[in-house]
């Protein structure tokens, strides 16, 4: 088999560029067992820089060539693209709208599906469209008396809410609020994240993840898994990614078998009928009620040594790099 040029993008320069690097080192221990590809590996900035792990400045082209800043360098040639980039410009489908634009392949959702899932307000019309149950919520536009009001009213309808930056990942400009006195510095901490905001009733319920898909041609959701925090506790930023975050992750839950079929059944409509690609995790809520409502799906999951998407897949009996494999030839052919 001929080998293919496989460029592994990491980085960003948003929140998450840790993380994003942390997921690479996954992607690039799997792709090193994969004969067929040949890795480069290159980190993008928060100044919009490309770097190889060596430090050498270098750019990806329109002609789908990595050019070095060192021109005794030959350029290499990209036949595909990996960009393993959380929040922004990953999952808010910037990047893929660059690859688009210059007919370059890539791995994951393309850019309108990253888009209405990346932002709440797009993402929860979309659920609603769906027929999926989701939180209930409010959308505010600007930081003003009128929102602070609005969200005082959902405060005492609800009693407890979440106050979340629109277009954010992993609980960054998440802010639980249960007292009024919290509201309006949480508010505005939120838009100074991003222009939009989405304020949802609190919900006291466990928190299930599905790894939602492609193998062999086939949508695959696996059994929900589990996140378990400290009681009271929301899982942030730090319970997801923390050397010493408490959080426990349950890779198959303990739920009634109709449950997780109903569950299963939701991701694999949402991944359908948002036309995601290749890979999601698609997160719920079961409450103490058995309802089961849709909280967020990230279309590039982290990879990293505590994450649910990796353990699963692999729990559901499929091998990373293999599906990883299957995708990319697959996607290269069509």
């Amino acid at each position: 088999m001929t080998q293919k040029n496989i460029l592994l993008l990491c980085g960003g320069g948003g929140d998450e560029h840790s993380i994003s690097l942390l997921s690479a080192n996954f992607f690039e221990a799997q792709l090193a067992t994969l004969s067929h590809f040949n890795v480069l590996r290159v980190e993008l900035n928060a100044q919009g820089q490309y770097h190889t792990q060596a430090g050498e400045l270098c750019e990806l082209t329109n002609s789908r060539q990595i050019r070095f800043a060192d021109q005794s360098k030959n350029a290499w040639d990209v036949d595909y693209v990996i960009p393993c980039m959380h929040g922004y410009p990953g999952e808010t489908g910037d990047i893929q709208s660059y690859f688009e634009l210059i007919n370059l392949p890539y791995f994951g959702c393309d850019s309108e599906a990253s888009s209405n899932c990346f932002n709440k307000v797009t993402a929860k019309m979309w659920f609603s469209a769906l027929g999926i149950p989701n939180t209930p919520y409010i959308f505010l536009n600007e930081f003003n008396q009128d929102a602070i009001t609005q969200t005082e009213q959902a405060l005492e309808k609800w009693g407890s809410i979440f106050i979340k930056a629109a277009s954010q990942g992993s609980s960054v400009g998440c802010y639980r609020v249960d007292t009024l006195e919290q509201l309006a510095t949480s508010l505005e901490e939120a838009f100074k994240y991003s222009p939009y905001v989405v304020v949802e009733k609190t919900i006291n319920a466990r928190e299930l993840e599905v790894a939602t898909y492609e193998v062999n041609g086939e949508i695959v959701a696996t059994k929900p898994g589990e996140i378990i925090c400290a009681s009271n506790t929301f899982y942030n930023f730090d319970e997801k990614y923390a050397e010493n975050s408490q959080a426990q992750t349950v890779i198959e839950a303990d739920v009634d078998a109709a449950i997780a079929k109903q569950i299963q059944e939701y991701a694999i409509k949402a991944f359908k009928g948002m036309k995601l690609r290749h890979l999601s995790r698609i997160d719920f809520f079961l409450t103490e009620d058995n309802e089961i409502l849709l909280n967020e799906i990230n279309t590039f999951p982290g990879q990293t040594h505590i994450s649910m998407f990796p353990k699963m897949l692999q729990n559901h009996g499929d091998d990373f790099a293999q599906y990883l494999s299957g995708n990319i030839l697959a996607h290269l052919k069509s």
